[in-house]
């Protein structure tokens, strides 16, 4: 991660895909209004604004809660996930929507999103009840969501990991858990640092 020195102040670029110049539909999140009075940057692919490092670490996660319509609701942190089946990815980039790379990751350990659900539990009152939906929130209120298909009936669902290591090292300031979607087309946008919470809804 890039740092940026001044004499007062120690600044960070952080990914905030809710900003990305060609998706305007995306969430807002906190971060970007933390950052509202500092200098994005100037390069104008960059799905990037600078957020200092001290609020970077007010957005810090140590759990994540999975609730919802789920039948045992889960509070997990770094250590339950290293109790888990944990896979090794490799070469994963975070692509902003207009086509920047704003991440490389040589290396990163995680756990399938749908590993953690099996254990939660999905509330279905049959087999044929799959009509449901999974938000992943971080602390800045930034959202992805999954469909149950994409997770359960798709290749997508080998791809959904939330990660707890990168090249090697603890996720510090976008962590301690963040999520991602390794198949996706520019990952940026399903890409939740700062996770807090996974919701199972129902699709009403």
């Amino acid at each position: 991660m890039k740092k940026l020195f001044t004499p007062t102040l120690l600044i960070m670029f952080v990914a905030v895909f809710s900003n990305c110049k060609n998706n305007p539909n995306s969430n807002t999140s906190k971060s970007d209004t933390t950052s509202s009075s500092l200098n994005k940057s100037t390069n104008s692919d960059a799905c990037v604004v600078l957020v200092s490092h001290e609020d970077s670490l007010k957005y810090i996660s140590k759990q994540v809660v999975v609730k919802g319509n789920v039948e045992h609701e889960l509070v997990f942190n770094v250590d339950t996930l290293k109790q888990m089946k944990v896979a090794t990815l490799e070469n994963f980039n975070v692509v902003c929507q207009s086509g920047a790379n704003t991440k490389v990751n040589k290396t990163c350990k995680g756990v399938l999103l749908r590993d953690i659900l099996e254990k939660a539990v999905i509330k279905q009152s049959n087999h044929k009840d799959r009509n449901f939906y999974i938000v992943a929130k971080a602390t800045d209120n930034y959202k992805a969501t999954f469909s149950w298909a994409e997770i359960f009936n798709n290749p997508t669902g080998d791809n959904v990991y939330v990660l707890f290591e990168e090249n090697g090292e603890p996720i510090k300031e976008q962590g301690e858990m963040i999520l991602i979607c390794k198949n996706d087309i520019k990952t940026g946008p399903r890409h939740v640092y700062w996770l807090n919470s996974i919701d199972v809804k129902r699709v009403d």
